[in-house]
């Protein structure tokens, strides 16, 4: 049953996540060849560049919902679905203060409040479970590629850095070893923080979407 379940998931988020990948390498590309903004940014955390892949959830969570719900993996409760999604968002911005505030400081606080912000996206899976793990699927396949092109950004040009977001790093940060560097600023944030932001965006959309779908069909056959 378990086997079953991977492979159904790994199928739903086959094409979003060779479409994120798209924007991944895109934006690269983009922020190398220093393409103009408001589509691309080399600024410390992305610059608000319209090319990137923090509001695909907002696309692709609706997305999933809508295939769920049409396999008859419906939350029991829409409106349950809809408020521990927005409690997962709740919880995410708590734990964001916190982190902006460990960030300050690097210490075993700041991987603390890293984490807060991931426990925080398992919060709308007490609401609509299958979602949430799709979502998490995804947002596992959106970031570890992200990861892998920040390694090579923060070494790129002997320790320099390529120049683009991806190596950005906080001026408190800057004069940390590597390996601290990559964990605070690559591993931690991607791993965590992301994952979380995925799933609570995601969640939030994507019930209210099946929500409003799902209430579209109750209320068809009364109308005929």
């Amino acid at each position: 049953m378990s086997d079953v379940k991977a492979v159904r998931i790994t199928r739903l988020i086959a094409i979003p996540a060779v479409i994120t990948l798209a924007v991944t390498i895109l934006r690269v590309v983009g922020e190398l060849n220093h393409w103009p903004m408001p589509w691309f940014s080399t600024a410390g955390g992305g610059g608000g560049a319209l090319v990137g892949i923090s509001w695909l959830p907002i696309v692709f969570g609706p997305y999933f919902a809508l295939k769920l719900a049409a396999a008859g993996d419906k939350p029991a409760s829409s409106g349950k679905a809809i408020l521990f999604a927005f409690l997962g968002l709740v919880a995410f911005f708590v734990a964001g203060l916190l982190l902006v505030l460990a960030m300050k400081h690097p210490s075993v606080l700041t991987l603390g409040a890293f984490i807060l912000t991931l426990l925080a996206g398992f919060v709308p899976l007490i609401g609509w479970r299958s979602l949430g793990r799709v979502l998490l699927a995804y947002a596992l396949a959106a970031r570890i590629p992200v990861l892998i092109v920040m390694f090579y950004a923060m070494r790129g040009n002997g320790g320099a850095g390529w120049g683009t977001h991806y190596d950005a790093v906080a001026p408190g940060f800057a004069a940390l070893p590597f390996a601290q560097k990559y964990l605070y600023m690559a591993v931690m944030p991607q791993l965590t923080l992301w994952i979380g932001w995925t799933i609570i965006v995601g969640a939030v959309f994507g019930s209210i979407v099946a929500a409003i779908a799902n209430r579209g069909k109750q209320a068809a056959p009364a109308a005929v």
